[in-house]
Parts: C-alpha cells; sequence; structure tokens
C-alpha cells in the first residue's frame, strides 16, 4: 500500500476532492466527526464523555460500563464524577471577560465551584496563561488535588485591571461513576486486537479527537467484513479509564495479541510510532514495515514509561504488545494542549492517511501467516504451472521473485512478516505470492498443519 504525504486541499472546500474522490470523502467524514466532538466538554468523569459516546454510538456499537466513584482499581480509585455548567470573570461593570461559554478550556479542567468576589492580586493566583502565546488558551486540569481556576490569553490577562472581580464556577464533584465504552466485534478467533484512544479531553482536535475519529472508522470499516481476529476498541478516559478497564479485564487480556493507542493522527506531521515494551512484537514489526513501504517520512520511537496509555497496557504485571501511533509527538508541537489545537490545526487528508496507515497494519496482522512448503527439495517447476514468467534471460520479475523467497523460506518457521523484511519487499507482494502458492498446493499453512 502506498501511503500518500501530500499537502491538503482546505477542508471546507467543494468539488472534485469531496464529490469524486471516495478516498477523500472518508477523510471529510472523520473531519466532520471531530467538528461534532469539538465543542463538548469532556473530562475523565462526567456528562461530556456521555453525550461524546451518544454521538459515536450512531456509527459503531457501543457497550458502556459506569464504574462508581470510590471503586479500587488496583493502587487507584475512581474519582468523583466531575460537571460544569457555567463559569465566568466580570468586571467591575458586570462584563463578563472570561466566559466558559466562548471556549472550554477557560476553566482548569476538575476546577472546584466557586463563588467569590476577589481582588486581582488574589485572583492572577488562580489565572493560567502561555505568555510565548499571547492569543492561546492552555488547557490545564487538577483532577486529583482541590483546586480552582481559569485559564486565559496573555492578552487577556494584561488587560485586566487592578480592581475586583466577580468569579463564578458552576461545577459540581459528587459521588458518581468512571465511564467507559468498548465495541467488541467478534472474529474467527477469540484473539484479540486492541485499539485504544483517549476520550478524556475537551476541545482539543489532535489530541485526542483524532485518534478518536480514526478508531470509530476503523471498527465502522470492520463493521461490513470478515476477519480473523476479535477486534477490541476501546474509548476511555486517560491513565484512570485505563487502569480500571485493565483492573475489570484483568482475567481476559491474555488474548490481547496485538494493541494500537491512536492520538494525535489529525495534523500535517511525519508519522511516529512508539515501540510496545517487548520492543520486538509483531505489531512494532508490522508497524515499522507499513510505514517504511509507505516511502513517507516516520520514525520508529524507542518505548518509554511515559505518554499515553500504551504505558497501562505496558506495565510490568501486563507486558501487553501494545504500542503507540501518532503524527506529530505530544508534547513537541506548540499546539499541544492549547486552544490553537482546534479544526484548522488537522485536515481531512491527514486523517485519512492516519487511516490508511492503521488499516494496512491491520491487513497485515490478518494475512500474516506461516506455512510450509510441500516440496522443499529445490525449487518446484514453476513454470510449468503458470506461475512463473516464460521468457528468460532477462532482469529479475518482482512477481518471480517473491516466489522465489516465499518458497524458500516458507519452512514453518518464518512467517510471511519475517519473509517480508529479510527480503525488502513489501507485506502485500508477498502475502500475494504465498496466496498463489498456495492455490497450486505448493504451501500449507503451518498453523492448520499442526492441528491435524
Amino acid at each position: 500500500m502506498k501511503v500518500a504525504l501530500s499537502e491538503t486541499p482546505d477542508p471546507t472546500s467543494e468539488g472534485e476532492h469531496a464529490e469524486d474522490n471516495p478516498a477523500g470523502r472518508l477523510g471529510r467524514d472523520m473531519f466532520s466527526l471531530v467538528s461534532e466532538l469539538y465543542p463538548i466538554c469532556r473530562s475523565i468523569t462526567g456528562d461530556g464523555v456521555r453525550r461524546s459516546l451518544d454521538i459515536i454510538e450512531r456509527t459503531i456499537p457501543l457497550t458502556r460500563s459506569e464504574v462508581p466513584t470510590g471503586t479500587g482499581v488496583f493502587d487507584w480509585e475512581v474519582p468523583k464524577e466531575w460537571n460544569v455548567r457555567d463559569a465566568w470573570i466580570k468586571n467591575a461593570r458586570g462584563e463578563r471577560v472570561v466566559d466558559f461559554r466562548t471556549c472550554n478550556l477557560h476553566v482548569l479542567n476538575y476546577s472546584a465551584a466557586i463563588h467569590a468576589v476577589l481582588p486581582l492580586a488574589e485572583l492572577r493566583r488562580h489565572l493560567f496563561s502561555i505568555p510565548e502565546h499571547p492569543t492561546w488558551i492552555p488547557y490545564r486540569t487538577s483532577y486529583y488535588r482541590d483546586a480552582w481556576g481559569f485559564c486565559v490569553t496573555q492578552q487577556q490577562l494584561e488587560t485586566l485591571r487592578d480592581d475586583e472581580y466577580e468569579v463564578m464556577i458552576d461545577s459540581s464533584l459528587t459521588n458518581g461513576s468512571l465511564t467507559y465504552a468498548e465495541c467488541y466485534l467478534p472474529g474467527t478467533s477469540t484473539d484479540e486486537i486492541l485499539i485504544s484512544c483517549h476520550i478524556c479531553h475537551p476541545s482539543l482536535c489532535n489530541d485526542n479527537l483524532s485518534g478518536i475519529s480514526v478508531a470509530v472508522f476503523l471498527a465502522r470499516e470492520l463493521l461490513g467484513r470478515g476477519h480473523r481476529y476479535s477486534y477490541r476498541f476501546l474509548f476511555i478516559p486517560g491513565t484512570i479509564g485505563a487502569i480500571t478497564w485493565l483492573a475489570h479485564n484483568q482475567s481476559r487480556v491474555e488474548r490481547i495479541k496485538h494493541g494500537l493507542v491512536l492520538t494525535c493522527l489529525g495534523d500535517r506531521g511525519a508519522f511516529h510510532y512508539k515501540r510496545s515494551r517487548r520492543g520486538a512484537a509483531e505489531i512494532d514489526r508490522a508497524m515499522a514495515h507499513v510505514l517504511r513501504s509507505s516511502g513517507g517520512p516516520h520514525q520508529i520511537l524507542e518505548f518509554s514509561p511515559y505518554g499515553y496509555d500504551e504505558r497501562q497496557f505496558c506495565s510490568p504485571g501486563f507486558n501487553l504488545p501494545v504500542g503507540c501511533l501518532m503524527r506529530s509527538v505530544w508534547g513537541t508541537f506548540p499546539e499541544y494542549h492549547t486552544s490553537a489545537d482546534n479544526l484548522q490545526f488537522i485536515d481531512p487528508d491527514a486523517l485519512q492517511e492516519s487511516f490508511d496507515v492503521c488499516r494496512a497494519v491491520l491487513e497485515l496482522l490478518e494475512q500474516n501467516r506461516t506455512f510450509r512448503g510441500t516440496n522443499p527439495f529445490c525449487e518446484p517447476a514453476l513454470g510449468r504451472r503458470g506461475l512463473y514468467r516464460s521468457t528468460g534471460g532477462g532482469s529479475v520479475d518482482p512477481g518471480n521473485l517473491a516466489l522465489l523467497w516465499v518458497l524458500n523460506l516458507a519452512d514453518g518457521a518464518h512467517s510471511l512478516l519475517d519473509i517480508a523484511e529479510r527480503s525488502g519487499m513489501a507485506f502485500p507482494v508477498i502475502a500475494a505470492a504465498a496466496n498463489e502458492l498456495a492455490s497450486h498446493a505448493l504451501l500449507v499453512e503451518a498453523e492448520s498443519e499442526s492441528q491435524r
């Protein structure tokens, strides 16, 4: 599969790109889902998550779980549920100089409720801004501490006069529950591929509405076809959601044979893949192969115990084969966790390319099998079977070369991915050669043979 990494047209433009190109339409559909989810104020708990799942459930089936506040999950505890209805700062004339209704990032996420009149000097201790980007609003949180605050632009901060201000945050922290959802698609095998994305961020498009959108449309495509693996798509709050899911599914995680955490997939940056803790798991090799074959810029990152929920899935007690796919890496682009991570920062073509990479990896995993040749003593006569180019003396035909590589390494010990890596040929070429050889009874699947 060739994954193009070209610049995209304006996502709001019409014309041939939108009307006649199915791939373009898919990118626009993914962008539309991001646009619909974008205004919702989400957090690690609360109604914003539920509203977001309502929207996702219009496209794919979901099974939801509500885990009560106070539930012990390994070394953690499910926190109180947070909801916010309104928030503002008013000047002495009663004007809203900071307004939650214009941008939900204005409120410190998980902020405690407050209604008070404060002098500017005291108010400033509860304000967060980004001096180097004076028009951007930062995204800040106070999940596990009792605090209140507002996030403002540096320009707003500088316009505040030495006066008294009325501040109001109409929020609640109550005994409720943590919400997460799963889309489980059974295959012919109970072995699972896990796709996970976090659903706790408010109005941030790249981190992580892009990952949610790619996951939703991958699940939608898999709904309409048969597949060998079973697929489990998780829509969970970051960190505490993954910990909660793992705590409630500890006895079943051995079914997970491959996994991906999806995030930051809507910007125009090069692809980055962070390996699982295992380092050379099949998912790590499959992703490296697909990105290398794409011909586009990419980088393979080694595992580190910091980042997204791959660090929970890869914690030593589980050590699951779960990596993380991104375009620009979290924390390395200035828009990260700011109001500049908006609908203008992502584009449909980037979402489409991310979808294409994920789909190619899933197709590779589905097709990656181990074969044994039925005629291992020298090359079989391919010509009389119509499998070999009949005219000799010229350069090596790539199709013929793929056949020869498969025949040579199909010894019951090498998978098709092994053969693709060693030959330097793209996996789809090797898989096609194996299918052709198997159709002529020159290969048998090693797993099937061992089960007889």
